[in-house]
């Protein structure tokens, strides 16, 4: 490439997130802080959209730093403010803090559905970006936190969207000192930290939350590392030979199967395929729409998806990992009558049986149905 070329290509911005394990701990504060020790070093830093909460320590970090106007959009007959994109490409700052990257904006502010999805356009125009994640966010997490906690997490994050940040920074604190802060009224008004107390915020959520977060930020640690001994060449097996794959239907409870093998393939550091078998039943209507949002969620997961067809699913699933080289098979557990595991067979015996023949392990993953009693809150939520 010559100099003339190289004055064509815009060079992507840097990519950092602040993770927390629950709303609290002070993931704003620290990009805040973050923010402000470029700007006091000579970067053009700008603020895009941060929430204080009305929480005067945050309001007064953002003092000194260059506010972009947030855009004025009307919904419903109410006003919300969102982030204007479209005023930060043109102001074109060296960085830009955007709080909350899992929100959703509200329809009619443009034509991204997701915060996430203006980062990224941010980051492709060339502009450095620092923003904050809670870990019940992530897609592959979403639903576990669902079934631990009985709360709905209603925004998400695609995983690879985090995974693409160049530093992911846990900002940690204990569950004592977050249920200190709660009862201090530091995290939300008064008349919400009961509630918080006994759903989202008691003590063993937060201990299990705190663990996801541990283990993400291990995961990430352990990447670098090696891809950094991939640079040098170094000698060793450090690859892994496990290979996953997950098998799905549209019957109630995929999702979750899904998401669970999502987080056995990370923690092997394992690409994903997320395997269908079409046979010789009809598929509703209603059974195709569940196979679409299926597929959203293993895009959104960085998983393959894989159509098969045959009319012995256990056998078209094994033929189909033994060319693969799959290690691992994932199934969701038999939603079928005992009756018809005995008149028409069990595709889950059989698979086992079939997979077992070449060394394949398989794990049958219970569905379960999360009791959802309330709206799992963000730094801004409601409890």
């Amino acid at each position: 490439m010559t100099d003339d070329d190289s004055s064509i290509v815009e060079p992507a911005g840097k990519f950092r997130i602040y993770l927390g394990a629950a709303a609290g701990v002070g993931k704003t504060v620290a990009m805040l802080d973050e923010g402000l020790r470029r700007f006091h070093r000579g970067t053009d830093v700008v603020v895009g959209l941060v929430d204080t909460h009305d929480r005067l320590f945050t309001e007064n970090k953002v003092e000194g730093l260059e506010i972009i106007p947030r855009k004025t959009v009307t919904y419903k007959g109410k006003q919300f403010t969102e982030l204007d994109l479209d005023a930060v490409l043109k102001r074109r700052p060296e960085v830009v803090l955007v709080d909350e990257l899992a929100h959703t904006n509200v329809p009619g502010s443009g034509h991204n559905a997701k915060r996430w999805q203006d980062v990224l356009e941010i980051l492709e125009a060339g502009i450095s970006v620092i923003t904050t994640v809670n870990i019940q966010h992530l897609e592959s997490i979403a639903d576990a936190v669902e079934t631990m906690t009985g709360a709905k997490v209603k925004e998400r994050v695609p995983d690879w969207v985090v995974r693409h940040a160049d530093q992911t920074e846990l900002v940690d604190s204990s569950p004592e000192q977050l249920r200190r802060r709660l009862l201090h009224g530091n995290i939300y008004p008064t008349d919400k930290v009961t509630t918080a107390l006994t759903h989202f915020f008691r003590y063993e959520n937060l201990a299990a939350l705190r663990e996801l977060s541990l283990r993400f930020i291990a995961d990430e640690t352990e990447e670098e590392m090696l891809h950094y001994l991939g640079r040098l060449n170094a000698q060793g097996q450090w690859e892994t030979t496990e290979r996953i794959m997950v098998a799905v239907t549209g019957i109630a409870g995929s999702e979750q199967i899904l998401s669970r093998a999502a987080r056995i393939a990370a923690r092997v550091r394992s690409d994903l395929k997320v395997v269908h078998v079409a046979h010789d039943e009809d598929i509703s209507k209603s059974m195709e729409t569940d196979l679409e949002a299926l597929k959203e969620v293993a895009a959104n997961l960085s998983a393959q998806w894989v159509d098969l067809y045959g009319d012995d699913v256990a056998e078209t699933l094994v033929r189909f990992a033994r060319e693969e080289r799959i290690t691992q098979i994932v199934i969701g557990s038999t939603l079928r009558s005992r009756w018809m595991e005995m008149t028409r067979g069990s595709i889950h015996k059989k698979l086992m049986r079939d997979a077992a023949k070449y060394g394949i392990d398989v794990h049958i993953i219970a569905r379960r149905d999360p009791i959802i009693q309330y709206v799992a809150p963000s730094d801004g939520d409601d409890v």
